[in-house]
């Protein structure tokens, strides 16, 4: 099996942290993987990605600061105390790590270099280890791997163990260096992400092109068991409109204010639940599982889904926030009881071993009516075909308003499935979209400004992106600083610290000079008051006025989603189609206005 030193692959991540410039980030990254043994290119691309597994595995690492700093005091010598009072003035744990290593008073007689896979095995043995002496087994483990490290070595191990890697890389960055690195060039980087796509296991997907390139590429397919990245709709502001664009027939389905699900069903009638984000929610969703398996029973089957909360006496729909107490470890049957749930199922993408992705959506939805029997908590999507009547669309959008949804996605029925793409295929209309910015967008923290006067000593604003997935770029469209409770405001700099960087990332676009970076990763819920053009944010520049960007007026905090990764975020595109919508709305507002105007005249 193939090896290299650890140093090689630190040395690069220096290099990466130091870029401003994406362009060179994807350089130094097809240098690592062309310098990788392909057998062991899986590792280091999860190791880049500061973790060890792809997100659906749930492998965590659960190493938290006092934990390595009792690892770091056991393999250099240094007292605890010592290193609790050195990590302020260092601000970061790796620094300290580095520190630490430097100026280790235990000097080993026996040590040996750090390879790839002594440190990547050593972390999953970590990530493994359970019981009750596990957190002693832990310390042992990482201190071995400290005893041995370089300075270097050090500072990267002590970041990815605590999650705090600050490289920046995301999935989108790994696949362009694929590219350039074993498919002849950035030209195939589609052709690389329509695979990611179905098979979103970046590791196993670079191992693969590494020793077979095209060849391999070719035989990755939808697999039971690794989710599916989920196709996502655009947004429109009016039926007129979305007939325009899909029509005449279209598919308008109620759009749940619930949690996105894929569900895998074995035959065996097992099963897997995944998030919008890939992670595996099987766990806290018990009820979801037994009825969904019901509903398919004897098939091997993927479903897309929604599932939502109910109201145990009436059965009406609660808001999505309410789910969100489902989402824990413990005191699961307490929370299935107090917050039951239904799901619906509008999409079905594999059955008894067919791909069904490149299927037109009314042949996956004949298949689906066949295939689920519905019981009380697993059930079709309600959905109406319409053709060519935008009356009907209307009529139908205000019952599913007043069914406590909210609103429709409407949908082409010839569509194919288009994993991992916002498409015109599918389109919202939401109730919030009748008027101005009424709906809230999802932004990516990406900077922030220190307060002053009642918030000296924490952020006063924080700069806020919309995410450009043509240019895998964070944009910014909004400074914010209001909707903030005054606890949530001193939290600030302790929940953004991991994040933190000493430079813009190179995926950040912005005129502004932030005060402190961040790693584009943490998702807040924004509503603002509407979308204005401005001579300073970068989201929508030069697209709907030269030398013009566009941001959010008032933007105000309404809360965190921490369901939602940052290539998740409101798309530029978005932004720039919700300003059209605005500008419409106000031009039908001045009409009515001056018709009224003239009627008095007369």
């Amino acid at each position: 099996m193939g090896d290299m030193l650890f140093i090689n692959v630190a040395k690069y991540y220096e290099r990466i942290e130091a870029t401003t410039g994406r362009l060179e980030m994807i350089d130094y990254l097809k240098k690592l993987f062309l310098e990788t043994p392909p057998d062991i290119l899986d590792k280091v691309v999860y190791l880049t990605l500061g973790s060890i597994a792809p997100a659906y595995e749930g492998v965590e690492l659960g190493v938290g600061e006092k934990l390595l700093l009792r690892a770091l005091s056991m393999a250099t010598g240094i007292s605890q105390d010592k290193l609790e009072a050195r990590y302020p003035e260092l601000g970061d744990i790796g620094k300290l790590a580095e520190w630490a290593v430097e100026n280790k008073v235990a000097q080993s007689f026996f040590t040996e270099d750090l390879t790839v896979n002594r440190v990547f095995d050593t972390l999953r043995k970590v990530a493994e280890i359970t019981g009750e002496r596990a957190q002693d087994a832990k310390i042992r483990l990482l201190a071995g791997l400290f005893s041995d490290a370089k300075p270097l070595e050090a500072r990267y191990i002590a970041r990815i163990v605590t999650e705090r890697l600050r490289l920046g890389v995301r999935d989108m960055t790994i696949l362009d260096a694929l590219a350039e690195a074993f498919l002849k060039g950035r030209a195939f980087r589609d052709k690389l992400e329509r695979k990611y796509n179905i098979f979103p296991d970046i590791g196993r997907i670079a191992k693969i092109v590494a020793e077979r390139g095209f060849e391999g590429l070719e035989e990755i397919k939808l697999t039971l068991g690794i989710p599916v990245r989920p196709m996502l709709a655009q947004r429109l502001r009016s039926a007129q409109e979305i007939m325009d664009k899909i029509g005449p027939r279209v598919f308008a389905e109620f759009k749940y204010d619930g949690e996105r699900m894929q569900i895998h069903v074995w035959k065996d009638g097992r099963v897997q639940i995944f998030s919008r984000r890939l992670e595996n929610i099987t766990d806290p969703y018990p009820d979801v599982r037994e009825f969904v398996s019901r509903a398919v029973e004897g098939h091997e089957v993927v479903l897309d889904s929604e599932t939502v909360a109910v109201n145990p006496d009436t059965g009406e729909i609660l808001p999505f926030q309410e789910l969100m107490h489902r989402r824990r470890k413990y005191g699961v049957e307490e929370a299935m009881r107090a917050y039951p749930t239904v799901t619906y199922v509008f999409d079905v993408l594999y059955l008894d071993g067919r791909e069904l992705l490149d299927e037109p959506l009314e042949e996956r939805r004949d298949i689906l009516l066949k295939l689920l029997k519905e019981n009380e908590k697993a059930r079709i999507v309600q959905y109406e075909v319409i053709d060519n009547d935008v009356e009907e669309l209307e009529r139908f959008f205000e019952h599913a308003v007043e069914m406590g949804t909210e609103g429709l996605v409407v949908k082409d029925p010839k569509s194919q499935y288009q994993a991992g793409t916002r498409g015109w295929s599918w389109i919202k209309l939401k109730r919030s979209y009748i008027s101005k910015m009424v709906e809230p967008v999802d932004l990516v923290v990406v900077g922030a400004f220190w307060g002053k006067g009642k918030r000296a000593g924490t952020y006063g604003a924080l700069l806020m992106a919309a995410y450009s997935p043509e240019e895998d770029a964070f944009k910014t469209v909004c400074k914010m600083g209001s909707g903030f409770t005054d606890e949530e405001l001193a939290e600030l700099p302790k929940l953004l610290e991991p994040y933190k960087i000493e430079h813009k990332h190179p995926s950040v676009v912005s005129n502004l000079e932030a005060d402190v970076w961040f790693v584009p990763q943490k998702v807040a819920q924004v509503l603002g008051d509407e979308i204005t053009l401005s001579p300073t944010h970068t989201c929508g520049w030069g697209k709907v006025k030269r030398d013009a960007g566009l941001a959010i007026r008032f933007p105000r905090f309404m809360g965190w989603r921490d369901d939602k990764g940052p290539q998740d975020a409101t798309t530029e595109e978005e932004i720039i189609q919700m300003y059209k919508m605005q500008l419409t709305t106000v031009t039908e507002e001045e009409e009515q206005k001056s018709s009224i105007s003239e009627k008095d005249e007369e």
